[in-house]
């Protein structure tokens, strides 16, 4: 699949134009990992998103000592990875490793999105917008479960 038509399905990048999507793919990066290989570890310093392209990902917490880690969710094509890289530097959340052989994902570095942001403020502050709806929701459905 194009990776423009790819991104024009993905929530981060609703509201985004042609032209804009073109500018994303630009920044996209392909990286394959076989299955069980770790994209992301926790607690690790993030600077890149990744969306999955191909095969599945596994979201692992609490991954010391291994044997306390356990599978909080699968996810596969579309779905995006480590966009609080976006914001910050700050440590990985979880550990993601891949799930199938190959999984594929573009990463998307933190820089080069933030080069692209003051190059095309209307494309930053769309994916921003998006990026926070998601992080809100997700912060309230936890805020929910822990009740």
């Amino acid at each position: 699949m194009e990776l423009q038509k790819l991104l024009q399905g993905i929530d981060l990048f609703e509201g985004l134009s042609d032209d804009e999507l073109a500018k994303v793919a630009r920044i996209c990066t392909e990286k394959r990992f076989s299955k069980g290989q770790i994209i992301t570890q926790e607690g690790a310093a993030g600077d890149e998103l990744y969306i999955i392209t191909q095969g599945f990902v596994e979201i692992v917490l609490g991954g010391r000592p291994a044997s306390a880690a356990r599978v909080v969710v699968n996810l596969g094509e579309g779905q995006v990875i480590g966009e609080m890289a976006l914001l910050d530097q700050g440590p990985r959340s979880a550990t993601v490793r891949a799930a199938s052989d190959p999984t594929v994902v573009q990463a998307i570095p933190r820089q080069d999105f933030d080069n692209l942001c003051q190059e095309d403020t209307r494309l930053g502050y769309i994916v921003m917008r998006n990026l926070a709806a998601d992080l809100s929701f997700k912060l309230r459905h936890r805020n929910l479960v822990e009740r």
